[in-house]
């Protein structure tokens, strides 16, 4: 059996959404060094029950505002499965520089979700 591994809630205004959950939760929340702009939230110590998440600018108004994240081992063998039951590919696999494969599939009733294979070696 997979469980999430991550969270990200897609937002209008990553400055405002950032002060918002640490000033509630105490959530640490920083700038990626990446090529998206994307925050990554840690939400507790590690090792701490719970999982870790970030937030990214949303794309367009009414978008589906938190996706969950699952680790597989092989997102291409995942890929095939969602899509055999009924799913869809919304953004097909994609490297993630030295994280992993990732992808976001709808589910039958259009919930978008993530899959992300661990690989270091991604480019």
């Amino acid at each position: 059996m997979l469980r999430p591994v991550h969270f990200e809630f897609a937002v209008s205004d990553p400055g405002r959404a950032s002060k918002f959950w640490k000033d509630v939760f105490g959530w640490k929340i920083e700038k990626w060094d990446g090529p998206e702009d994307y925050w990554l939230v840690t939400t507790g110590e590690k090792g701490a029950d719970g999982i870790d998440g970030g937030l990214m600018r949303r794309r367009e108004e009414g978008e589906q505002t938190v996706i969950n994240t699952i680790t597989v081992d092989s997102v291409d063998d995942y890929v095939k499965k969602i899509t055999d039951a009924g799913g869809e590919i919304a953004v097909p696999k994609m490297a993630i520089s030295g994280v992993g494969w990732f992808c976001y599939f709808k589910d039958t009733e259009g919930i978008m979700s993530g899959i992300m294979q661990p690989d270091a070696n991604a480019k």
